[in-house]
C-alpha cells in the first residue's frame, strides 16, 4: 500500500486493521508529505475522526500522540529516512506498544491521567 493509499484509507476510516505500529506508519506518512506542525495537527484530527467513526472517541490521547509524533519527526530529520520500510528497520523502539519508548520519558501515573489525555502534557521523566 503506498502512503497515499494509507492517509486515503485512514482519512475515511476504513483503514483496518489499525494498531499501533499503523499509528506510526500513518504518522510518518502525514511527516513526509507536510511540515511538522501541519502534519501534527492533521494526524490529531484525523485519529479523533477515526477513533469517533469506530465508537471510541475516549481512547483518543492527546499526550501519546503528540509525543509520538515528535519522536518520529525527530528520528527522520536524524537519520535522514526517506521510506517507510527503512524508518521500521532503523526504529523498531518506536513500534513495539507494550513497554513502548514513552516509559522513557513519561512516569505510568502521568500518562494514565486525564490531564495528559485531554492535552499534551512534557515529559516528567529523566530519561539520562
Amino acid at each position: 500500500m503506498t502512503d497515499e493509499q494509507l492517509l486515503e484509507q485512514f482519512e475515511r476510516g476504513t483503514l483496518e486493521p489499525f494498531h499501533h505500529a499503523d499509528h506510526v506508519h500513518v504518522a510518518f506518512a502525514y511527516l513526509k508529505r507536510y511540515p511538522p506542525a501541519e502534519a501534527l495537527a492533521r494526524f490529531c484530527a484525523g485519529l479523533k475522526h477515526f477513533a469517533a467513526l469506530h465508537g471510541k472517541a475516549n481512547l483518543y490521547h492527546e499526550t501519546i500522540t503528540w509525543a509520538y509524533v515528535c519522536l518520529i519527526r525527530q528520528r527522520m530529520a536524524d537519520q535522514g529516512t526517506q521510506t517507510w520500510e527503512a524508518f521500521v528497520r532503523a526504529n523498531p523502539d518506536l513500534l513495539r506498544w507494550r513497554n513502548g519508548i514513552l516509559r522513557r520519558y513519561y512516569r505510568q501515573e502521568t500518562l494514565e491521567s486525564e490531564r495528559a489525555q485531554r492535552m499534551f502534557v512534557f515529559p516528567d521523566k529523566l530519561c539520562g
